[in-house]
């Protein structure tokens, strides 16, 4: 059996001050820190004795993980584990990553987002060309704010085409027409991103293939269904593993909507799901983002 485990734990603290993030300049105090870390020290010893499901793991941290070298450390050491098919993490990418020189490449990836105003461009470029020399799988994004548009354009034009860009819709925000199209021109899938879509009564694959796990070892269908059904460490959350609809209205985060069955978003991030890179990328020639626009039409 195949399962995604997408894992949080109680870190919530950020080296940014990014204004439309909840959880800029936060500090956590000594004694979170070192319950996160038992926490995720727990975690990963759980994935490395389950050897009777096929695993793929994405880190979403409140705040910014790879800042703690417990972090660097678990994906590093999942990703040479031969059960695990990917170990990922989302990142500001605000530190080095030479560590990654450790992991195994073939299955750890990043997430990761740039913040303008928080690093220069240069910079983030400069850790982004590292991460190509290290061979490591990354997505790149930018938040779709006004004020963000030419560093997204300049961005795009300095990565590698191989690398896909991707851009979330900044929460709250109405995207006319013309404004979605702009910003479709950087991500073809954009479009998925901009507006909420319709769960309740959906088939979704959280649940069923994909869960949600809490530091406490606490287990989720998804993040953003609060109700358990089960806990990691005591076995409880195999026996409700089933095919599930969606109870909530909307479902606005890529995250989430990523396993609504309807959308088809496994077939279009198919091998690069966790890390969001899309299997057809770069899309060849321009009859590709029309087709990519087609689909997210009739989704």
């Amino acid at each position: 059996m195949n399962l995604a485990v997408l894992y949080r734990g109680p870190l919530a603290s950020c080296n940014y001050d990014c204004p439309y993030c909840p959880f800029a300049k936060r500090h956590d105090p000594p004694e979170l820190l070192r319950e996160d870390r038992a926490a995720l020290a727990r975690f990963t010893g759980w994935v490395a004795d389950i050897r009777d499901l096929r695993l793929s793991v994405l880190f979403t941290p409140w705040g910014e993980g790879l800042t703690r070298r417990w972090y660097r450390e678990a994906m590093v050491s999942l990703s040479r584990l031969p059960h695990v098919d990917r170990v990922v993490i989302q990142t500001n990418l605000a530190g080095r990553v030479d560590w990654l020189a450790d992991a195994d490449a073939r299955r750890a990836a990043l997430w990761t987002t740039y913040h303008p105003g928080q690093v220069s461009r240069e910079r983030f470029l400069a850790r982004c060309a590292r991460l190509s020399e290290l061979g490591i799988r990354y997505s790149v994004g930018v938040v779709g704010l006004p004020e963000h548009l030419d560093e997204a354009r300049a961005l795009r034009a300095a990565l590698p085409a191989e690398v896909y860009l991707w851009v979330n819709a900044a929460e709250g925000r109405r995207y006319p027409a013309a404004e979605e199209a702009t910003w479709t021109e950087l991500d073809p899938h954009f479009g998925y991103s901009v507006r909420p879509h319709l769960s309740l009564g959906r088939p979704c694959h959280a649940g069923e293939t994909a869960i949600s796990v809490l530091g406490d070892g606490t287990v989720r269908r998804c993040h953003f269904v609060p109700a358990p059904i089960g806990n990691l460490y005591d076995g409880s959350w195999r026996a409700a593993l089933r095919p599930r609809s969606c109870v909530n209205a909307i479902c606005d985060c890529h995250i989430g909507y990523v396993h609504l069955k309807p959308l088809g978003l496994r077939d279009v991030f198919a091998g690069g799901l966790l890390e969001r890179i899309p299997a057809a990328w770069p899309p060849v020639g321009p009859a590709g983002g029309e087709r990519v626009r087609d689909q997210q039409s009739s989704a």
